[in-house]
């Protein structure tokens, strides 16, 4: 149950795993054992969308960096796209990864726990703004911590499982109130609302609340109201581990080819991290749960919502998911890990998309999820195509004119001839020459305004830099060239 997902909101069940930084040390040892085990060239990421190209990418990917095992699904546009299963679900017998294979998807448990609580609070038989204190009045601070609270991880509960290895007392089993006596029964680690800080102790407490209300087991409530309505037929709660169905987890140690390594003891997962699944099925969920059909729009709301602190702050959690946005859209998103297992689920609801992947190899996914879904959210440029010279071509060029004091008119537009005087040019010139000739032109960046295309471009000389504003309609016409300082 340690947290894996980049920020671009992705957890795991480790915290130390939740952002691009905390992932950094995966996404090297994956770039370093791809070095270290094949001279063969790096495949390339697909320079746009393409299902064919990004199947091929993926496959690649496995090869060549001994994933192990992979399992994919892609939805566009609320169309699932790619369902695919790559390498191996068992190093000893060698069988592949099937699209029904099933792999641990560790915290991304914990949307699942949540919708469960969001649907009790709908039925009218409990409310997210309970007092802990209703269920387990001996729990700390229990009248002054919701179940809301716990959802957002903003308890202040101790996290059992803060680190990246199954240490010894995990190893054993527990019962899951035992769980609870030792950590949400002592000290806590801040006042309840003033601080986020991941805890998959409260997710233990939230799975026992949901059966307390319910009268029925967690797995048991989790089938009945979403996984049998939704069609998940490939995702089972705390399933017997001699399932054949299931994937064999992988861990590697400094380099270390992948070893087989045991499960978490019985009590330590539960309803922060004990599901297993397929991308296929996820994809089933994600889409149901965009699409309204598993929470009213209001308690989706809820769920997808940031939590202010006492502090003034606002996390980019809400319950269960982190919730981000990424080139103007919401991301709404979690990792998971697992003894053996990592895990990614992203849905983008305005577009009714998605990146699922599995994997049975601790750390195993590294940067891949982040950057499939920034190819499935990369939009058409809106910048129209200039037909003209390049824009650092044409930055070159009329910067060069400019250190001369003459200029070629025909380029410029009618405002922009009257606007740039002979005097203004004139003494642009006495200013500019002394730079000379660029030794680099680069763009920095282009974009669209009012139809035009909108660059800035620096010009490094053998003393200093400088940028160039430069606006151009689509015909080559410049409407404005600004030279400014770097």
């Amino acid at each position: 149950m340690r947290e894996d997902v980049e920020k671009p909101g992705w957890l795991g069940l480790n915290p130390r795993m939740n952002s691009p930084i905390q992932l950094l040390p995966f996404v090297i040892a994956s770039m370093t054992v791809s070095i270290a085990l094949t001279a063969q060239s790096a495949p390339k990421l697909p320079e746009a969308f393409n299902v064919a190209a990004v199947n091929a990418y993926l496959a690649a990917q496995v090869k060549l960096d001994n994933r192990v095992g992979l399992s994919v699904a892609i939805v566009k546009d609320g169309q699932v796209v790619l369902q695919k299963g790559y390498g191996k679900r068992s190093l000893d017998d060698g069988r592949p990864v099937e699209k029904d294979t099933l792999l641990a998807i560790g915290s991304v448990s914990k949307q699942f726990t949540c919708a469960c609580v969001l649907l009790l609070g709908e039925d009218g038989k409990l409310s997210v703004n309970d007092p802990v204190a209703k269920y387990y009045p001996e729990l700390t601070r229990a009248k002054d911590i919701t179940l809301l609270d716990l959802m957002n991880h903003v308890s202040g509960y101790p996290d059992y499982y803060p680190l990246d290895f199954v240490d010894r007392r995990m190893q054993a089993s527990i019962a899951e109130d035992e769980l609870l006596r030792q950590y949400a029964g002592g000290k806590l680690d801040f006042e309840p609302g003033s601080k986020y800080s991941y805890s998959n102790t409260g997710f233990i407490l939230l799975a026992r609340v949901v059966e307390r209300v319910s009268g029925e087991s967690f797995g048991a409530f989790l089938n009945r109201r979403i996984l049998k309505p939704l069609g998940m037929d490939h995702t089972i709660y705390e399933p017997d581990l001699s399932d054949p169905r299931l994937a064999k987890g992988y861990t590697t140690f400094a380099l270390s080819p992948a070893e087989a390594i045991d499960p978490e003891g019985k009590g330590w997962l539960c309803g922060a991290g004990g599901i297993y699944s397929t991308p296929g099925d996820l994809a089933k969920w994600d889409l149901a749960l965009m699409s309204g059909k598993v929470l009213k729009p209001e308690t989706y709301a809820l769920m997808t919502s940031p939590r202010k602190l006492t502090s003034g702050k606002v996390s980019d959690y809400g319950c269960g998911v982190s919730v981000r946005f990424q080139g103007g859209r919401q991301v709404v998103a979690h990792t998971g890990a697992v003894s053996g297992f990592n895990a990614y689920n992203s849905m983008v609801p305005s577009t009714r998309s998605a990146v699922i992947m599995t994997c049975n190899l601790e750390g195993g996914l590294g940067s891949l999820p982040g950057q499939i879904l920034a190819l499935l959210m990369k939009e058409p440029s809106n910048v129209p195509t200039i037909k003209a010279s390049s824009a650092s071509d044409t930055a070159r060029t009329v910067f060069a004119q400019f250190q001369k004091g003459k200029v070629e008119r025909a380029l410029f537009a009618e405002e922009f001839n009257h606007f740039l005087t002979d005097e203004k040019l004139a003494a642009s010139a006495t200013r500019l020459k002394r730079f000379g000739v660029p030794k680099n032109v680069e763009v920095l960046s282009s974009n669209e305004r009012g139809g035009m295309e909108v660059t800035t471009t620096r010009l490094t000389f053998a003393k200093g830099a400088l940028r160039v504003l430069m606006y151009r309609k689509p015909d080559g016409i410049i409407e404005q060239f600004f030279v400014l300082k770097d």
